[in-house]
């Protein structure tokens, strides 16, 4: 479980502690998500975070044991007492903001490091073009650099690092273990709909409910027979959305309840225990908790594994920047009201308009799995060799 703690909170826990540290928001997503993974790896991991002052309040990791806050700045009392009070064996670093006093002390006492997804933007700047070139000292105190720029990768080889030690690689993206579920229930689900359309909103919630059925009464008038599944993020709703459903005129279906699915079902209401079915029986997916600004949004990773094209309200939450990302590939698509909505379903019901937003997703979601995949190599290496010397010494 995650503590807050500040920066000074004592006692380092023994054994191996691993230290995150990020610049944005979805940097530390991806971080902790990292962390989680490697912990069940090595259960007696401690995993602690730090972040930039200027990133104002950030989600909870739930792969970090401490959120111990903003690290202090470089070259303070509070900054290099930070480093001898803890004493991580290994710093995950994502992105710039590179404090070369810490770089030091990290040397000095033989912090192993990291550094990942650094950008051109975030490389420090030579302020005198007479005076020596310092990126290979600061860059030379990583084991390795992962970078997914070019124009990075071509610098920090002509400042003299190895080719060993700097990898182009994908961005830092937080990654996904798609959920699973029951195959007797799918093979049964897809026989029953044969090719019935079908489109999912996940993990609505109430107040969302009108909007999901306007879409779907608009979308119905062209696709006479599509269904609509509904997987409520408050089960204890379930009754009051049915209520809206059947005060609508649509005909409604209860699948927790052991209701029947048949041809006149018009929407389907579910709870979210197994999204890991319906992901995969829904070519197109709202994703729910979104269609309100204020609304805290979801993680679309998950639809996208399974082969799912992700729409999405305004509401983003601490997604934003992931979303922004996707939708420059054309893998998530925005919609803002009941009306875009039904557009877009309708739009994504012939099969190659899906099949297109459906492959980028799915090209989004492995590209970021293998530079997670790369990077836990990595970290387990280091820590086994450190593991072993400490063995031996």
């Amino acid at each position: 479980m995650t503590e807050a703690r500040t920066i000074m909170s004592p006692p380092r826990p023994a054994g191996e502690v691993l230290w995150l540290h990020a610049t944005n928001v979805e940097r530390l997503m991806a971080l902790c998500d990292i962390g989680q993974r490697l912990k069940a790896m090595r259960p007696d991991l401690v995993v602690l975070c730090t972040w930039e002052a200027d990133m104002g309040e950030v989600p909870g990791g739930e792969g970090c044991d401490y959120m111990l806050g903003p690290l202090p700045a470089d070259q303070t009392n509070e900054s290099r007492a930070f480093l001898s009070q803890w004493r991580p064996d290994l710093c995950l670093w994502a992105g710039g903001n590179l404090r070369r006093g810490l770089l030091r002390q990290m040397r000095e006492q033989g912090v192993s490091a990291l550094l990942v997804d650094i950008l051109e933007s975030e490389l420090p700047a030579r302020r005198l073009r007479w005076l020596p070139d310092q990126r290979h000292r600061i860059f030379s105190g990583f084991e390795a650099v992962f970078t997914p720029s070019k124009s990075v990768h071509n610098q920090l080889l002509r400042s003299q690092l190895s080719v060993e030690q700097v990898q182009l690689t994908s961005r830092l993206r937080l990654s996904t273990v798609p959920p699973g579920c029951n195959h007797e229930d799918l093979g049964a689900l897809q026989q029953d709909l044969g090719s019935r359309p079908v489109w999912l909103a996940a993990q609505a919630q109430l107040q969302e409910m009108p909007a999901l059925i306007e879409a779907h009464r608009t979308a119905l008038r062209l696709l006479h027979r599509m269904l609509l599944v509904i997987a409520l993020d408050d089960p204890e709703c379930r009754g009051r959305a049915r209520n809206l459903i059947q005060a609508s005129g649509l005909q409604c279906a209860d699948w927790d309840a052991g209701d029947e699915l048949n041809d006149y079902t018009q929407i389907l209401i579910t709870d979210s225990a197994s999204l890991g079915l319906w992901y995969r029986l829904a070519p197109v997916t709202l994703l729910g908790s979104s269609l309100a600004q204020d609304m805290p949004g979801q993680n679309p990773l998950d639809a996208l594994a399974l082969g799912s094209v992700v729409l999405h309200g305004p509401g983003q939450g601490h997604h934003r920047a992931i979303y922004d990302q996707l939708a420059a590939l054309k893998a998530t698509k925005q919609v803002d009201n009941a009306q875009g909505l039904a557009e877009m379903v309708i739009h994504l019901s012939a099969p190659d308009m899906a099949a297109k937003r459906a492959l980028a997703g799915w090209n989004a979601v492995t590209d970021g799995a293998e530079m997670t995949d790369q990077l836990i190599d990595r970290v387990q290496d280091i820590l086994d060799l450190r593991e072993d010397q400490n063995a031996t010494s």
